[in-house]
């Protein structure tokens, strides 16, 4: 699922900003963006990512700034070498008769007039780091979480579009069952017209048509597929949900395609295509879960 998660705080002297997205993937496939300073810390990174995320294209990147006050506390100008290097320009051009223009901006950007009188601050460590990691990755799952909520109602009202739907079917297919008996009956009645017809015999075919087009079983197996579904969607915190949603999609569509090879009842079959089409736009979306 898509997510977005963002902390700060201090790697030794700097400030860090890290950033964390998430869109849909199969696996955990990361791609980190971090600064040189904190590259050598990209395999610890990498392994918080993993235990945080379980699947997934994750992205994180890091921006590593130093205060500006920090950065100008610790510049000075060695006056000795400022001064050196005057004399030195100078005596360069009275010799070879160039004009003197020398000012005081070129003299700073020679090698080392500029430097710092400051103690180097501490480069901060991975511990340190790892914790932004954490909290953004928190937010993160916070924001996941948040849409596994919401993509969860919308599953649990099409899966409810698809109950009404077997009750329907189920309502109907002991009505259809009588109809068939009884158009069996009258065609064979009328086929024989005045001849005896031995009811057992017809009892026996009855039998068999029944069977042929019983989808109770089928019904049956469907409802506990749903019981299953509803429940490994309320296991919000359990890995792999969307591979167990996937395998009862998988399942149920097994079923809706024998209730609809039974069914030779035009109401019986809208409501079969009505569930696959259901059943399908579930399957979408739980892709997402994956």
């Amino acid at each position: 699922m898509t997510g977005f998660g963002t902390a700060d705080g201090r790697v030794g002297a700097a400030r860090v900003t890290v950033e964390v997205r998430t869109v849909n993937h199969r696996f955990f496939s990361p791609s980190l963006k971090l600064p040189a300073p904190l590259a050598r810390w990209e395999s610890e990174v990498r392994e918080a990512l993993r235990q945080r995320v379980a699947r997934g294209h994750v992205t994180l990147m890091a921006r590593h700034e130093r205060d500006a006050q920090e950065a100008r506390g610790g510049l000075a100008i060695d006056e000795a070498r400022f001064a050196g290097y005057v004399a030195q320009l100078r005596a360069l051009a009275e010799r070879h008769g160039i004009a003197d223009t020398l000012d005081v901006a070129t003299v700073l950007r020679l090698p080392d007039v500029i430097t710092t009188d400051a103690t180097p601050e501490p480069e901060g460590t991975a511990e340190e780091l790892l914790a932004i990691v954490d909290r953004a990755g928190a937010a993160l799952t916070a924001m996941r979480e948040d849409e596994g909520r919401r993509l969860a109602v919308v599953l649990l009202e099409r899966i409810a579009i698809v109950e009404a739907a077997l009750a329907r079917i189920a309502a109907r297919a002991p009505e259809r069952l009588t109809e068939q008996r009884d158009r069996l009956r009258t065609a064979v009645q009328e086929l024989v017209e005045n001849v005896k017809v031995d009811d057992q015999r017809l009892a026996q075919e009855i039998a068999i048509l029944a069977d042929r087009l019983d989808v109770n079983e089928e019904l049956d197996r469907f409802r506990s597929h749903i019981t299953a579904f509803r429940a490994a969607l309320s296991d919000a915190g359990a890995d792999q949900v969307g591979k167990r949603l996937g395998f009862l999609l998988q399942e149920m569509l097994r079923e809706a395609n024998t209730t609809g090879s039974k069914a030779n009842d035009a109401a019986m079959l809208h409501d079969v295509v009505l569930v696959k089409e259901e059943l399908e736009r579930i399957r979408e979306q739980v892709e997402n879960v994956e």
